[in-house]
């Protein structure tokens, strides 16, 4: 196989992912995600290919499908390898700047998934800060948020020694 037909097979596969993903075919998402990764790890390695941002991009969309599976220590293993990409670089340009806050989101859900719930909350709480400083469009930014504040206070009330975020102490009220 040619490396430019293979680049474009693993493009075509991960857009047929992100498809499968939008029409709710998970189980199907997950398999084509994969399958766009592998296709990429036969690219030759001295084709001009970006491979850590094409894995960044496929496990993002692996996460989402894996995390709606509620498989998560597979979510945890595809938001990392996704994550090391994002943490790196940032936000590029609008669709990996939504694409890492995403990333983030699903490691939180994972974390609470696996029982970390101290990790969780502090996923969550980035993954809030995130949403919030985000200067593009973003859909349903106040339904995330919402959920978002929801995770945290459950979270908040499990993990111990947390305090809620509004917490005063008793001897606050007179001060």
């Amino acid at each position: 196989m040619k490396p430019l037909k293979q680049v474009g097979q693993s493009y075509l596969a991960l857009s047929e992912g992100e498809r499968q993903l939008q029409q709710n075919l998970v189980d199907e998402a997950a398999a084509t995600y994969r399958r766009a990764i592998e296709v990429s790890r036969t690219i030759p390695q001295d084709e001009a290919f970006d491979y850590d941002g094409f894995d960044a991009i496929a496990h993002a969309g692996l996460s989402c499908a894996l995390v709606k599976l509620g498989r998560y220590a597979e979510t945890l293993a595809s938001t990392e390898i996704a994550l090391r990409y994002f943490n790196r670089r940032g936000e590029l340009n609008q669709d990996e700047g939504k694409q890492w806050i995403d990333v983030v989101g699903n490691r939180a859900i994972a974390l609470e998934g696996v029982g970390r719930a101290d990790e969780a909350l502090k996923a969550f709480r980035l993954v809030g800060e995130m949403i919030a400083e985000r200067k593009g469009g973003l859909p349903n930014k106040e339904e995330q948020q919402q959920s978002i504040a929801y995770a945290i206070k459950r979270l908040e009330a499990v993990v111990p020694g947390k305090k809620p975020a509004d917490y005063k102490a008793w001897w606050e009220f007179w001060a």
